[in-house]
């Protein structure tokens, strides 16, 4: 993403994602490089002081670890320094972390709430919430982050021409928030998702 862009999302990594995984404590996994929302994610843990969990998920050949000998990859990102945590995992390409993140979240989450946030994303966003899907999590998109984001809310929207877009909306698990410069509200919907579902036949 360009500096814009980046500039662009900003308040809603730290008055909505981190502000909520805070309040809530709750887990949160990315793919832990220094770049894009990766960046902005654990930016904005460092920003509230926060100190919820925040785990990096890559798999080990696309990340340059300090101390250790290079990646054999010439495109190797440095690890985001605000994580927590990192789980690497075997792999030589991007993207073959997907299934590590995914059942990652799931161990975590265990019988808990769980969701999938995707702002903004590219080619891997696909196959990161086709994942999500398949484990029966929702997806909040952010509408107006750009990529991947804004076709899958064309496609709900019923005015997309991307077919992979169409294919994950029809499972009815992904979700629209925002717009992107409204925190609260990406925030109200993210809570909402997060929130304990009581079950109707438990007394009051």
């Amino acid at each position: 993403m360009d500096a814009d862009r980046m500039e662009q999302l900003e308040p809603v990594f730290r008055d909505a994602l981190a502000s909520v995984a805070q309040r809530l404590n709750a887990f949160v996994i990315d793919g832990g490089t220094d770049v894009g929302v990766m960046r902005l994610l654990g930016r904005a843990r460092s920003a509230l002081e926060g100190s919820f969990p925040l785990i990096g998920v890559a798999s080990f050949a696309t990340v340059s670890i300090p101390g250790q000998a290079s990646s054999a990859r010439s495109d190797a990102a440095p690890l985001e320094p605000h994580h927590s945590h990192f789980l690497l995992v075997p792999g030589g390409s991007w993207g073959d972390e997907a299934p590590w993140l995914s059942a990652a979240a799931s161990a975590l989450a265990g019988p808990a709430s769980s969701v999938t946030v995707l702002v903004n994303g590219g080619e891997v966003a696909y196959d990161d919430v086709a994942r999500s899907i398949a484990a029966n999590r929702p997806t909040i998109v952010v509408a107006g982050s750009g990529r991947t984001a804004d076709r899958l809310v064309a496609a709900i929207n019923g005015q997309a021409t991307d077919e992979r877009a169409q294919a994950l909306v029809s499972s009815g698990l992904v979700r629209v928030a925002g717009p992107v410069d409204d925190a609260d509200m990406v925030a109200a919907t993210l809570s909402a998702a997060l929130s304990p579902v009581q079950d109707p036949r438990a007394p009051a």
